[in-house]
């Protein structure tokens, strides 16, 4: 069986599946026994949207002292957004005034999240992560979406490879919250490109395509997905306001519909997928069942917010208590069973 893990966009509401799995790493060194497991040594495949990619290249960085072995714990990916949350989704008062009426394109100012992607990634590429996976953006220029891909970069070199402080700036780079995100591969190829989430806010599905495609011997019987989301927003808007606003206003409204919408569409499109090959149980979805108890904007990042997202974070790991205590046992005794095979050679094997 090969095992996806799928973390969906959500700008600091990645604290949500961040609190998931850090609770999912510390059951999997319990249940196993081993006191150095690691998420990576659970799942044959990755994939992240924006916040979701931020924390999947975090979970498949390389120590640069034991390069076979993740530089960060589950619980220390998390701590990137309850450390550095609130300097990243900062803006000063005249900022915030003049971004107010519409003259700025976008809330915040990208350098102290740039800042803190290369204190976290350093000169690391997206070649040197420990397992295959992709991490999607969109180029504004050629109007198609982008996918880092990780084997891409081992196979073909410079022309695909990326510093991974640039591709997580460019997955991040939310319309109307962050600039575009011009970046370069290692051979000089500019990209200019947009958050991922304009397209796959949930990247089960462009995974699993991913996957499926790969070796055609493949099939959906043969994948397990786990996507975590985070949150489904049921926020109502107002139909006055919004024929009122300008269209400047609106923005951050019109991104959070649109992000809701294709992630509820893809969760849909998979469950029915897998409903319709008799594997239901294949594809499992963890995400809150509501978010009324927090701030759910994006970029709602001030410290009592922060609290009130670990808070529905631990909420969330409790009311799903069973399942991941299921989801453990599977995935332990999936990897005692598993044998080595290189970085995508496990596509072409019978699970």
């Amino acid at each position: 069986m090969k095992k996806i893990l799928s973390i969906d966009g959500g700008g600091i509401r990645g604290i949500i599946p961040g609190m998931l799995l850090a609770a999912l790493e510390r059951r999997l060194k319990r249940v196993s026994g081993n006191p150095d497991a690691a998420i990576v040594d659970y799942f044959d495949f990755f994939a992240g949207t924006s916040t979701g990619g931020i924390l999947t290249c975090l979970l498949l960085c390389p120590d640069d002292q034991n390069p076979p072995r993740p530089r960060f714990t589950a619980k220390e990916a998390l701590d990137i957004y309850v450390t550095h949350g609130s300097d990243i989704f900062k803006a000063g008062f005249f900022r915030r005034l003049i971004s107010k009426f519409g003259l700025l394109s976008e809330r915040y100012p990208s350098t102290t999240l740039e800042y803190v992607l290369k204190s976290y990634f350093g000169e690391t590429k997206l070649s040197q992560l420990l397992k295959p996976c992709i991490v999607t953006a969109y180029n504004i220029e050629l109007r198609k979406t982008h996918f880092f891909r990780q084997q891409a970069a081992i196979l073909r070199g410079d022309p695909r490879d990326f510093y991974l402080r640039d591709v997580c700036r460019a997955t991040s780079a939310a319309p109307t919250y962050f600039s575009v995100a011009e970046i370069y591969s290692m051979s000089g190829t500019r990209y200019p490109l947009l958050d991922g989430g304009v397209f796959a806010p949930n990247p089960s599905m462009s995974a699993l395509v991913e996957v499926t495609r790969a070796f055609n011997e493949t099939k959906i019987n043969d994948i397990s997905i786990l996507s975590l989301g985070t949150g489904r927003s049921r926020k109502a808007y107002d139909y006055e306001h919004f024929k009122k606003s300008r269209a400047v206003s609106i923005g951050p409204a019109l991104i959070d519909i649109m992000m809701s919408g294709a992630a509820e569409s893809s969760d849909f499109f998979l469950q029915q997928l897998y409903k319709s090959v008799g594997k239901e149980k294949h594809y499992i979805r963890i995400e809150p069942s509501s978010l009324h108890s927090i701030n759910e904007e994006l970029d709602a990042a001030s410290h009592s917010n922060i609290q009130k997202l670990v808070a529905l974070g631990d909420r969330m790991v409790s009311e799903n208590n069973e399942l991941i205590n299921q989801l453990v046992e599977y995935l332990v005794k999936e990897q005692e069973n598993s044998q080595s095979k290189g970085p995508w050679r496990f596509l072409s094997a019978k699970g």
